[in-house]
Formats: C-alpha cells, sequence, structure tokens
C-alpha cells in the first residue's frame, strides 16, 4: 500500500495549509490525474468525485493560528502527518511532493514534482486543493471584501488592496509580512 501525499495553501496570506492522503485501488484506475495546478477547476472537480469514490484517502489541515505559532513549514509537515495518520490503514510507503518529509514513523520519500509523476501524489493535490478552495471560497461570504472565491486568500492585487483599506480579519495568517504590515496600522 502506497500513500500519496501533497499540500494546499503554503503561500496564501489567509485561511488553513491543508494537505491530503491518497492510497490508490490496483484494480480502478483512474485516468487523467495530474499536478492540480495543471487542470481546469471542472477537470479537478471532475476527478475529485472518483478519486473520492474508489481510494483510501484522508485530508487534514492546520489553522492559521497553528501556522503562526509553529511557521509555515511546520505547519504543513504537521497537516501531513494529520492526513497519513488519518487513514484507515496504515500505508507501508509514503511518497510525498516536495523535497523535504514529515518527521513520522513511515517509510517514506520526499518527489520532487511527485504531483506530476505519481498518480497517488497527483490524487492528494487535487484532494487538498478542492478541500481548500471550498474552504476559502466559504469564508468569502463572510469576507467578501477580498475576493477569496477568486483568489483563495493569495497576495494577489485585490486581496492587498484589501488589507490595507480593512486590516487583518481573524482568518489570516498574521506572522506573514504582508499581514503584518497592516495589522500595525
Amino acid at each position: 500500500m502506497i500513500a500519496g501525499v501533497d499540500e494546499a495553501g503554503r503561500g496564501p496570506l489567509a485561511g488553513p495549509v491543508v494537505a491530503a492522503a491518497v492510497v490508490l485501488a490496483d484494480d480502478r484506475p483512474i485516468i487523467g490525474l495530474d499536478d492540480s495546478k495543471k487542470l481546469t477547476a471542472r477537470k479537478r472537480c471532475q476527478l475529485e468525485t472518483e478519486i473520492r469514490e474508489c481510494t483510501l484517502f484522508s485530508i487534514a489541515e492546520c489553522s492559521h493560528r497553528e501556522i503562526d505559532e509553529i511557521n509555515i513549514l511546520q505547519a504543513t509537515m504537521l497537516a501531513m502527518r494529520r492526513a497519513v495518520d488519518g487513514l484507515p490503514t496504515r500505508p507501508d510507503q509514503v511518497l510525498v511532493d516536495g523535497n523535504r518529509l514529515p518527521k513520522w514513523q513511515y517509510a517514506a520519500e520526499a518527489v520532487v514534482g511527485g504531483d506530476a509523476i505519481h498518480p497517488c501524489i497527483s490524487a492528494a493535490s487535487i484532494l487538498a486543493k478542492e478541500f481548500r478552495d471550498r474552504l476559502m471560497i466559504a469564508a468569502a461570504k463572510r469576507y467578501p471584501e477580498y475576493g477569496w472565491e477568486r483568489n483563495k486568500g493569495y497576495g494577489t492585487a485585490e486581496h492587498i488592496a484589501a488589507l490595507k483599506t480593512f486590516g487583518p480579519t481573524p482568518l489570516h495568517r498574521r506572522s506573514f509580512a504582508p499581514v503584518a504590515q497592516f495589522a500595525l496600522l
């Protein structure tokens, strides 16, 4: 059993970082898996449904507060650990997208660009991105000034302008420089 792990949301100024772990079924290949950033929103949505129907998976997050407390790298590693720990069965090996591994008890390999190479990491990439995007779209209803339904919390011109005008929300990562700058105003 090989689990693929990837995250979404390391760079945004607001919201959680989300990680997913996926174990693909040998008897049900999923056609079209790729790095979530290379897929259209429509294709990601279609694939997400199929992934959820025919794989073992777990999705976990670290909140903006945890990111501020332990830093984004450590929060990413913690979300990945939570995702793998949340799988219904312990994997024999874990393939992690990137160049670092969380500290854990699993046999694991870091794979740079793994979300475009290993289908299990691609599937994790899709689940993490879709889950996080939905969180930010929901948050946009409470904080419409920031355009999160479009920018998902990334530091776009629209988002920075809203920070300058309205200041940070409770969902902003205050340890990130652009947010900290406007929190002092």
